[in-house]
């Protein structure tokens, strides 16, 4: 699998990098209020790229926040939960206890 992984992962920068070499002409973006950049396609396409996974990420964060504060907060209802047990199965395991007598 690792062989496969590795193999995979060279087809693909190879296929990147043809592009990358196909790709070379000059454009121009045009933004608001008469702001132009010029860079080669394939800068531009990796900038926007690159940008779009690190909102993707950003995204994410307050749910991966959530869940982390979710998993805590199980994980200690559950050592909570282990204890009462390790407790009933004690007490389940030592010889019954006498009443106490009261003398009249």
């Amino acid at each position: 699998m690792k062989y496969i992984s590795r193999l995979l992962a060279a087809v693909l920068f190879i296929l990147f990098f043809g592009f990358a070499l196909k790709n070379d002409q000059i454009v121009t973006l045009q933004y608001f209020f008469g702001y132009q950049q010029s860079a080669p396609l394939v800068i531009m396409l990796l900038i926007f790229f690159v940008a779009g996974a690190a909102l993707g990420v950003l995204a994410m964060v307050p749910i991966v926040f959530r869940h982390h504060r979710d998993l805590s907060k199980h994980k200690k209802t559950l050592a909570e939960i282990e204890k009462e047990r390790e407790a009933a199965q004690r007490a389940s395991t030592q010889a019954p206890q006498p009443d106490s007598i009261r003398n009249t």
